[in-house]
């Protein structure tokens, strides 16, 4: 078998020789933008995951969103026909509320500013979950909820300028929903900073928290990572020591995968989750900056992507991040690729 794995110096994407799904024993799944958006599949999801649990791989759900909790989102997947038991969602809930338990004494109040997902992942690790500092509790957790508003938010402020620990779930800046790219709780959070001056300590992706909080749970030996973001994500995989695939179907362009630094740089890409059941186009280098990946070269010249060939529009993809990523690795400025991703109409 031909697999290239993930590394800190990776310039071009990996290949393997036989569907991720025979090459990884489990994928640990992003939910938001991968499997959903909103109350809606994602195209080809269902369909896909299927197959990948009769290919025998395990699937499991790793989700910064810690509005809800395990059941209500196995729930939701099972509605979608990606049935699902509340022990395969991991969220960043549960990893927040280890990291408090671990700061505060067994049966503490804690303050919560989010949704039941949060209280939920509290009372599992023994502790009480409160909405006032009125109720003296020891620390503040705080994860993405649609309904938290300014008074949540006050509460927290009140509660972290007295020098309460301070656990935040994730700090994503956005959230894909139905209609669109959303604020998520990493805008929730900075509200809380401006107002103390105070940086919480995070527990989602792409931190270590979050890392330990799912092998702890899933006991993966050969996990593959799949995600739509590169800052959470892939650097998540990065950071752990495994191997990713990067989708389309969420907030990643194929302009900002071009502009990627090394630790957001996936070992693998495809258009939707499909790319499970397949394997890896070889990327090669061919010399003086170029990449071929399929029938397509990519090469960097006067500043921009340049591209030859036919083919597959990913392999071109493909190719052309080898290009990229060279160029900026040796010092350049991240190339213009506009020109060749309309060739690719990407």
């Amino acid at each position: 078998m031909t697999q290239t794995t993930a590394g800190p110096d990776r310039t071009f994407p990996g290949g393997c020789d036989r569907p991720l799904t025979e090459a990884y024993d489990t994928a640990l799944l992003d939910l938001d933008g991968v499997v959903y958006a909103g109350p809606d599949a994602i195209g080809f999801a269902v369909e896909s995951l299927a197959a990948a649990r009769e290919a025998g791989m395990r699937l499991a759900y790793v989700t910064n969103n810690a509005s809800r909790p395990p059941a209500v989102v196995a729930a939701h997947l099972t509605e979608l026909g990606v049935p699902a038991e509340p022990a395969d969602v991991i969220n960043s809930a549960q990893a927040a509320a280890r990291l408090v338990s671990e700061r505060v004494p067994a049966g503490s109040k804690v303050l919560v500013v989010g949704g039941a997902g949060l209280e939920e992942a509290l009372v599992e690790r023994g502790l009480v979950p409160v909405r006032s500092l009125e109720d003296g509790p020891a620390a503040v957790v705080q994860g993405y909820d649609p309904t938290v508003g300014w008074k949540d938010l006050a509460e927290a402020s009140y509660a972290v300028g007295r020098g309460l620990p301070w656990v935040a779930s994730n700090t994503d800046m956005s959230i894909p929903t139905a209609r669109g790219i959303a604020p998520g709780n990493g805008t929730l959070v900075a509200a809380v900073r401006a107002a103390t001056g105070v940086e919480p300590e995070v527990a989602g992706k792409p931190l270590p928290p979050m890392h330990r909080e799912t092998v702890i749970r899933t006991g993966a030996r050969r996990p593959l990572v799949v995600g739509d973001r590169l800052d959470t994500d892939i650097e998540g995989a990065h950071n752990g020591g495994v191997d990713s695939l990067l989708v389309f179907t969420g907030v990643t362009t194929p302009v900002m995968l071009l502009a990627a630094p090394a630790q957001h740089r996936p070992t693998y890409l495809a258009a939707d989750l499909r790319g499970l059941l397949t394997g890896q186009p070889e990327v090669a280098a061919v010399g003086g900056g170029a990449y071929r990946c399929g029938g397509w070269t990519a090469s960097v010249v006067d500043g921009a992507l340049h591209l030859e060939g036919a083919g597959d529009r990913y392999d071109g993809l493909r190719a052309l991040c080898g290009a990229a990523w060279t160029a900026m690795d040796a010092g350049a400025g991240a190339p213009d690729g506009h020109k060749a991703l309309a060739e690719l109409a990407l």
